[in-house]
């Protein structure tokens, strides 16, 4: 698990981004499952995210119009998904204590529930990468620390969490810097941040 720390607008989101091939480099190449996602075309890179990386964003993205369950089983349901996405998306609301709720749409859920919801439909198509967008920025602290130890707790796969909260960040095995969009080494960013 990687966190990086960086203050707002320091480029934490474009990185995140650029790791799941949303976005394209200006330049370098971007090497994920085997493949340098920069030479993909679009439709190649839809299919690797679809099944290799899993989003968690800090906004959740919840479908508004379908239920729970719906919004964590539709990664499952689009043409090239892996198989056994439902049933693991199933078995993930329970995991994650959703079942009680898995009917109710998104506006009335907690921030808490949401961002469980978003972590359950980031985890369907089993992906080796997930990618989370300050998971914890808009959610109560009970609720931020249960969110970090779900994902602290995500085993064989690799966890990348950008946040500007050093206490999210605690729970990585590595924290990275990000300043002015820059990675910068540990020295320095606790030289220029005291």
């Amino acid at each position: 698990m990687v966190a990086v720390l960086g203050r707002s607008g320091s480029g934490k989101s474009t990185l995140l981004h650029l790791l799941g091939g949303l976005d394209r480099p200006d330049g370098g190449r971007i090497v994920l499952a085997g493949r340098d996602i920069t030479a993909e075309s679009p439709r190649g890179l839809a299919k690797i995210r679809l099944r290799h990386v899993g989003f968690v964003f800090q906004s959740f993205q919840l479908i508004e119009e379908l239920s729970g369950e719906e919004n964590v089983l539709l990664p499952a349901r689009l043409p090239g998904a892996g198989r056994d996405g439902e049933r693991r998306g199933r078995r993930l609301i329970g995991e994650l204590g959703l079942t009680d709720i898995a009917a109710r749409r998104p506006h009335e859920l907690s921030g808490g529930e949401q961002q469980r919801l978003a972590i359950a439909r980031a985890l369907v198509n089993d992906p080796e990468l997930v990618l989370a967008d300050e998971p914890t920025g808009n959610l109560d602290q009970e609720n931020g620390a249960t969110v970090l130890g779900l994902l602290r707790n995500l085993r064989r796969r690799a966890v990348v969490i950008v946040t500007h909260e050093p206490e999210a960040a605690q729970i990585a095995d590595r924290v990275l810097h990000l300043q002015d969009g820059r990675l910068v080494p540990e020295s320095l960013s606790l030289r220029e941040s005291a």
